[in-house]
């Protein structure tokens, strides 16, 4: 698929038909987001694969009920230690929203739906995955098949957060100046 219509075709989706996600397809997507830049190329991205359906509907009682229906959660995870800080700046989270864009947009141009969840219960997660102190949650996204009609949680959860709109390029954009 052509970059601009990937990225253009990238959406937050939070319905998910059970279809299983194939293996050869979900090694691409890590293998890709493996490649992504990071602070001094230390890496410090660390990825958790869940396919566990009790995991993964533990992950519904710590963020949204919704995630329940996905055949599969990336866990995005960070070694702090492996990255750097500069004027008050953790880059561990500059790492980790690169890696995680590529495993997103890898993930629609493969025909998969994603959606990047920042609300959770990190203590909860890294209980549930035995996920050591030293290392941050930073986020976590379902993967798998769009189910062919929206839900209705889907629906509203575009309306309150407003997910379809975008500005308009001059309001984003300052030339020369601010």
């Amino acid at each position: 698929m052509e970059f601009s219509k990937v990225i253009s075709l990238r959406k937050s989706i939070r319905s998910y038909s059970n279809k299983q996600v194939e293996k050869e397809k979900l090694k691409k997507i890590l293998e890709l987001t493996r490649l992504a830049p990071s602070w001094a190329n230390k890496q410090c991205c660390r990825y958790i694969v869940v396919t566990d359906q009790s995991k993964i509907d533990e992950f519904g009682g710590i963020s949204n009920s919704w995630l329940k229906q996905a055949p599969v959660v990336i866990v995005a995870c960070a070694d702090p230690n492996d990255s750097g800080s500069r004027n008050g700046m953790e880059y561990y989270l500059v790492d980790v929203g690169i890696s995680m864009q590529q495993l997103i947009l890898t993930a629609t141009d493969l025909g998969l739906s994603t959606c990047w969840i920042g609300g959770f219960n990190e203590t909860k997660i890294k209980k549930v995955l035995d996920v050591p102190n030293n290392i941050k949650v930073v986020g976590l996204t379902p993967l798998g098949y769009a189910k062919e009609k929206e839900s209705l949680t889907s629906k509203i959860a575009k309306k309150i957060v407003g997910s379809e709109k975008r500005k308009l390029l001059d309001e984003i954009v300052h030339k020369e100046k601010w």
